[in-house]
């Protein structure tokens, strides 16, 4: 990675990228980018507070990296992840269900529940179903092609299955800006489109501000700890699983079927005290 310029895969300069109302115009070419909603929802867009709040005390307070909506009221919730995260398709759902919980208040009409719209960008693959970088989930069925309602839809891109050379989208320059890891690269995607420039110019203004690059490295610092903390806790889970199944007198081939631990590694629990 090139240090002349700060990752724009970073979820902080990701935020400051496109969650920042100097940023609407860039932001609506990407997200246009993306969806199929009426061109005329762009109209009005408006960056939100970020914050999905709790329906009671002690319930689970969620954060999404950018929250907007549109001129008709769609929420839309944009983030990147750079770590695997443990139940993402989830966590995602979670998310959308609370855009909608959120809309209702205490009066409860559903018919005027507007559409929820997730937009999931990770660097690494999520799906490995597909080999395809964008998917777009729906309340569908395919069986039958009907459509249940279209209060709800999901978009993934994923940053590892971007083609090396465009495939001719929009939607191509915008990853690939996300993706750009030499100021070669960067250069040379700024001349895709006059917003992807803007994009570009503003990560080197944030790149050269010194207290952005501070924040920048303490949440870069974050993010490899606690994703060395959870490998850690996947791990000692691991070993865990693999006690207990030597406990039932399991095979070792299962074993490390199962756990996707080594040979060596479980024969050295079977020798062991445990």
């Amino acid at each position: 990675m090139d240090d002349k310029f700060l990752s724009p895969r970073n979820d902080l300069i990701f935020k400051l990228l496109f969650g920042d109302e100097r940023s609407i115009e860039p932001l609506t070419d990407f997200l246009k980018s993306v969806l199929r909603i009426p061109h005329d929802d762009y109209a009005e867009l408006t960056i939100v507070d970020p914050h999905l709040l709790p329906e009671y005390d002690g319930g689970k307070l969620g954060i999404i990296d950018v929250k907007i909506k549109t001129k008709s009221g769609k929420t839309i919730n944009a983030e990147i992840q750079c770590n695997p995260m443990k139940d993402m398709r989830e966590r995602v759902v979670f998310y959308d269900a609370k855009m909608i919980s959120e809309q209702l208040g205490t009066n409860a009409n559903y018919k005027n529940i507007k559409m929820v719209i997730s937009v999931l960008i990770t660097d690494y693959p999520l799906l490995k179903e597909s080999q395809k970088y964008h998917h777009r989930f729906t309340l569908y069925d395919p069986e039958n092609n009907v459509e249940f309602s279209d209060i709800i839809e999901i978009h993934t891109l994923e940053l590892p299955k971007l083609p090396g050379d465009t495939d001719g989208t929009p939607l191509w320059d915008w990853l690939k800006f996300l993706d750009a890891k030499t100021e070669e690269e960067l250069n040379m995607i700024a001349q895709k489109s006059p917003q992807v420039k803007r994009a570009v110019v503003r990560l080197m203004e944030l790149s050269a501000d010194e207290r952005t690059r501070m924040l920048y490295e303490a949440r870069e610092k974050e993010r490899r700890d606690n994703y060395s903390r959870e490998m850690g806790a996947r791990e000692d889970e691991r070993f865990t699983i693999a006690k207990n199944l030597l406990r039932i007198d399991l095979p070792l081939d299962k074993i490390v079927e199962t756990t996707g631990l080594t040979h060596t590694e479980v024969e050295g629990l079977q020798n062991a005290d445990f």
